[in-house]
């Protein structure tokens, strides 16, 4: 028995309709259509910024030239709407002072003139006029070409005792539009009609119409090609700067090349791009070379004290003479190590730039700087100034410099009688002593870290100390430089070139 239909509002459509609203607010809300959506949204890809580019350039021009070309269509639709009014208005105008200035008959305007002077060819010479002629009562005596509407409005205007009364409406004869005016001849003889086809303006404004709308159509694909190419043109180096960035980060290399092309922001930014990546690149050698030097120069001292400790297991067997000989060996060494730390940390310090800028009057840190050397060592230290700088820079790590260049002269100028000289010249701060002096072949490598000259391998000393005297006078926009003192000793220093002023 074949099964009824449902017709309860329960069966399997009604069930069918109630999943799909079911779906569709999972969709709206949440559910696994939302994390559908919420997952394509998330995959979806960014629109780079040269379709950004050239869809923003399509849009300008097609703004710009839809709305151009509607006032335009708009001007030239209005012109020409009202120069074709204002020319069926003169023919009216004209066919009115006719008849009034004198009494024409209907077949005045029937009859045609050989010479084509008569009053009909004066309406229609021009213009392209069309024209009817009623008789009395309205009846149609020659019709136009077509045929023009002779209602009951028009009757009334041929029985018109009035000559130049007149009427005008718009009448559809066919497919086309006219303008239709009624003008009496007065006393009842009838009337003329004339009328002006208006629909040919309306097609070849229509025309127009069509050729502004494929032009502004051409203009707008041309504009978005256009926008295309140039944001090409704009966007091709930053396309190939971010690659380079992404490559950076997703290898970690600091010494991909990076185009730099022109004068201008894009080419700006290229430069300092790759003036980071070189800055970056020098700081991550910097640390590398940091960490295997401190790594070296560690593992003297940490041997040292590894075999002293392993003594003090028979420390109860040692002598009272080696027993104060180890311990001995065991401050000094660890003295070495915890001025070797310092001195890291210190270097470490002079590369960062956190600290504010301010003005430094180098002599007050020259004095200072010695007064704090004279208790340390116990040498006499004396001053003297030239022109001295206000330079802008840091105070703290300045002090900390000349410090530097004071102990090591101090050090190896210990046995000496003749007192330790600062001498600051404008930006110019220079140490000198009558130590031994510094071989020629050592000059040029004082200041590098952990080295030490043949003379002084048997001194204490970490050999960081001068490195940390260049590495701020670098950041002051200086150098440091070392020379040999005529009649014995050396003389070191560094320059100031960060915002100096005498």
């Amino acid at each position: 028995m074949p099964r009824p239909p449902d017709r309860s509002g329960t069966g399997p459509g009604r069930r069918l309709r109630a999943r799909l609203r079911t779906w569709a607010g999972s969709w709206r809300g949440g559910g696994p259509a939302a994390w559908l959506r919420t997952r394509w949204l998330r995959t979806r890809r960014p629109a780079s910024l040269r379709t950004a580019f050239a869809v923003a350039f399509a849009t300008g021009a097609a703004a710009v030239t839809v709305l151009v070309g509607f006032l335009s269509y708009d001007a030239a639709a209005r012109l020409v709407r009202v120069d074709e009014r204002s020319v069926f208005s003169q023919v009216v105008r004209d066919l009115r002072t006719q008849v009034q200035e004198k009494p024409f008959l209907p077949a005045d305007y029937t009859t045609p003139d050989p010479d084509h002077d008569g009053p009909r060819d004066d309406l229609t010479r021009p213009t392209r006029t069309d024209v009817q002629i009623l008789g009395a009562g309205g009846r149609i005596v020659e019709p136009g070409r077509p045929a023009l509407p002779a209602g009951a409005g028009e009757r009334r205007i041929a029985g018109e005792r009035d000559a130049g009364r007149y009427a005008e409406r718009e009448a559809e004869i066919g497919d086309e539009e006219y303008h239709v005016a009624t003008v009496a001849l007065g006393g009842g003889r009838g009337a003329v009609q004339v009328a002006q086809k208006f629909s040919e303006t309306e097609d070849l404004l229509s025309a127009l119409q069509q050729r502004t709308a494929l032009l502004a159509a051409a203009v707008i694909a041309l504009s978005g090609a256009g926008g295309w190419w140039l944001a090409r043109r704009i966007t091709g180096r930053l396309v190939r700067l971010t690659s380079v960035a992404e490559n950076v980060a997703e290898h970690g290399r600091l010494d991909v090349p990076v185009p730099v092309a022109g004068r201008d922001e894009v080419a700006r930014l290229g430069r300092a791009f790759d003036d980071m990546l070189g800055r970056l690149a020098s700081a991550v050698q910097d640390q590398q070379r940091l960490v295997q030097d401190a790594g070296h120069e560690l593992r003297t001292p940490l041997t040292s004290l590894r075999t002293n400790i392993s003594l003090l297991k028979r420390f109860d067997e040692l002598p009272p003479d080696a027993r104060d000989e180890l311990l001995a060996d065991l401050a000094g060494e660890a003295r070495e190590l915890s001025d070797l730390v310092n001195e890291l940390v210190d270097l470490a310090a002079g590369q960062r730039d956190d600290d504010p800028l301010s003005e430094v009057h180098l002599a007050e840190v020259a004095e200072k700087a010695a007064a704090s050397a004279r208790r340390r060592t116990g040498r006499e230290i004396t001053v003297r100034t030239l022109r001295p700088a206000v330079v802008e820079g840091r105070s703290a790590a300045l002090h900390r410099a000349l410090t530097n260049l004071l102990e090591n002269a101090a050090k190896f100028d210990a046995g000496g009688t003749e007192p330790i000289e600062v001498v600051v010249t404008g930006a110019r701060i220079e140490v000198l002593d009558r130590g031994p002096g510094i071989a020629d072949a050592d000059l040029t490598r004082v200041f590098d870290r952990f080295y030490r000259a043949a003379a002084a391998r048997g001194l204490p000393g970490s050999g960081l100390g001068l490195a940390i005297v260049r590495e701020i006078a670098t950041a002051h926009g200086g150098h440091a430089f070392a020379t040999r003192r005529p009649g014995g000793g050396a003389t070191l220093g560094f320059t100031v070139g960060t915002g100096s002023r005498g």
